[in-house]
């Protein structure tokens, strides 16, 4: 009984339609991550750059006035 439990849940052939939908969704999943990371590394390097610019901009302003 054992083996033929075993038997009937062994798969042959897989069953299965892979269409284009699966290939769609996989490119915008990648896409998605490969878009979140290269924001996020400009992200880490825009808004020290930006503070910078705002800095001499600021230090500018005040050098003017005196």
């Amino acid at each position: 009984v054992f083996f033929l439990f075993l038997f009937v849940l062994y798969p042959l052939t897989a069953e299965a339609y892979l269409g284009p939908g699966l290939g769609v969704g996989t490119l915008g999943i990648v896409f998605g991550v490969l878009a979140s990371i290269i924001m996020t590394f400009f992200a880490i390097i825009w808004y020290p750059v930006k503070r910078m610019i705002k800095k001499k901009q600021a230090l500018k302003e005040i050098d003017e006035d005196e």
